[in-house]
């Protein structure tokens, strides 16, 4: 018998998530209502992945959108997006074939392809829903478009059909940072490793690695903010700003904020850091990190760094920037799945859109070094491509000359530097996609007069010309071996600029 009990009412779907109407929602055991939401969830994700992409906009990571505070079933949401964008290019050929996407249906299109690969390559599970029924309709259809796809592209069955899409295997260790401000990395040690074999980093503090696909989003030390996974590149580069307790910093670009609550365990929570971002979604992904870290020394502003005056008396104290640009992301595509996205093998020769990304970052670059208390400025992006990391650093190096800054080796005992295409180079650093398992890029701008170029401990050669600019470190053997410094004035790249 029925129990005509009045229900408790179900939670409120995630906000940003297209609500499922009540027709989809009455009578649907707790199982089918998480699953029905996850889609809906999964949706909308794919949506904003989608978009960015046909855009060539650059967008959050599949992880970073899943692993928002809006998205509440986590773990079934990143399955199904991961899952569908495999086997979109197959669900697409089935989906024309078939004919399924009418008018009503094309304004669903992404809950449409979710739902597919439901009904074609998913285990047996309920599909209740309004859409989810349209589709369980034409699943006969469906299923003959599917049989001629595999026909035309002439194999055996999905798998071997499948495997004319899957990408390479790389698998990549799982980094996570201990939130200093929070916590310590001996508890951190001690927590993880009742699950997971851990290890400390060699190159930056408090950073400890696991193995590769470790699942971490909901252990108890991730949601409380007592550690944040983060890459061992983008966990370079606040280390390579090495901000000290009390400064004022800025990060000029901080969204989704992993780097910024980094600076802040780094000065101890002292100073004062202003974390700038210019989209309005995502600054609510940086408040909430900011929160989740406890720092309490970050003011998140909704604006465009490069609007901001350098000489405006709220600045006058900021003694380091960190800059890390939009980019085009070649350096983490596989840590951001890019390779599940369409066409994305195109990516690497679309120069027209790296030569507008590397105009920006130029421009960004020639804006913090006009700030003029700034003693210390990190440019970062998680690219490959020269156009963005060495060309940008050859093109500024007059303009960072005439304002006392000269390049600087970041993190010294990191042995991977710089390619060779202009005079200190070397001083740059790089992170390899094959080798490290992902490709980043530091360059390190040090005013020539700042507290952290310690002239007691340089030859006496050395320090006398600092002030001149006329110091040749190429015939300095013993400056060269420590690759601290290149020439303050770079006369022999401006001279090759200008021809």
């Amino acid at each position: 018998m029925r129990n005509n009990k009045k229900m408790k009412p179900h939670a409120k779907p995630p906000s940003g998530v297209a609500a499922a109407g009540k027709s989809e929602t009455v009578r649907l055991s707790k199982v089918e209502r998480s699953a029905l939401f996850a889609r809906r969830e999964a949706a909308t994700v794919l949506k904003t992945v989608l978009h960015g992409h046909n855009q060539r906009r650059a967008v959050a990571s599949i992880k970073s959108l899943v692993y928002s505070p809006s998205i509440r079933n986590k773990k079934a949401t990143f399955a199904l997006v991961c899952q569908t964008l495999k086997y979109l290019p197959i669900i697409k050929d089935v989906l024309e074939s078939a004919g399924v996407l009418n008018s009503t249906l094309k304004k669903k299109e992404e809950l449409v392809y979710i739902i597919a690969y439901d009904i074609l390559f998913s285990q047996e599970i309920s599909l209740a829903g309004d859409v989810e029924k349209l589709l369980l309709r034409r699943k006969n259809d469906l299923q003959k478009a599917l049989a001629k796809v595999l026909v035309r592209k002439k194999v055996k069955n999905v798998d071997d059909l499948l495997a004319l899409y899957r990408p390479t295997d790389m698998p990549k260790p799982c980094y996570v940072r201990v939130n200093t401000l929070k916590s310590d990395i001996n508890t951190a040690l001690l927590e993880l490793g009742k699950k997971f074999t851990v290890q400390k980093d060699d190159t930056v503090p408090n950073l400890l690695m696991l193995p590769p696909n470790s699942d971490l989003h909901d252990h108890p030390l991730v949601l409380n903010g007592s550690v944040f996974i983060q890459g061992k590149g983008s966990s370079m580069v606040a280390a390579a700003l090495d901000p000290k307790p009390g400064w004022e910093v800025m990060d000029a670009c901080s969204a989704p904020g992993n780097k910024t609550v980094h600076l802040a365990a780094l000065m101890r929570g002292k100073g004062r850091i202003i974390a700038c971002e210019l989209n309005k979604d995502r600054i609510k992904r940086l408040e909430y990190t900011v929160k989740l870290s406890g720092a309490a020394n970050i003011e998140v502003r909704h604006c465009d760094f490069l609007n901001l005056n350098p000489k405006d008396a709220s600045f006058s104290k900021i003694r380091a920037i960190l800059l890390d640009p939009s980019c085009s992301g070649s350096g983490i595509a596989a840590q951001r799945l890019d390779h599940l996205l369409p066409s994305h093998d195109s990516d690497a020769s679309d120069t027209g859109r790296l030569n507008k990304l590397a105009a920006f970052q130029k421009k960004a670059l020639s804006h913090a070094l006009s700030f003029p208390a700034v003693e210390r400025i990190v440019y970062s992006t998680c690219s490959i491509n020269q156009t963005e990391n060495e060309d940008v650093i050859m093109s500024v190096l007059p303009l960072a000359a005439s304002h006392g800054f000269q390049l600087v080796t970041p993190l010294p005992q990191w042995g991977r530097r710089g390619l060779s295409v202009f005079e200190g180079s070397e001083h740059l650093l790089r992170t390899d996609p094959v080798e490290d398992k992902e490709g980043f890029f530091i360059a390190l701008f040090v005013k020539k007069d700042s507290s952290f170029i310690d002239s007691e401990k340089l030859p006496r050669k050395v320090h006398s010309s600092l002030s001149t600019g006329k110091h040749n470190f190429k015939k300095d053997n013993h400056v060269k071996r420590k690759k601290l410094f290149m020439p303050l004035l770079f006369n022999k790249i401006s001279k090759f600029w200008l021809h």
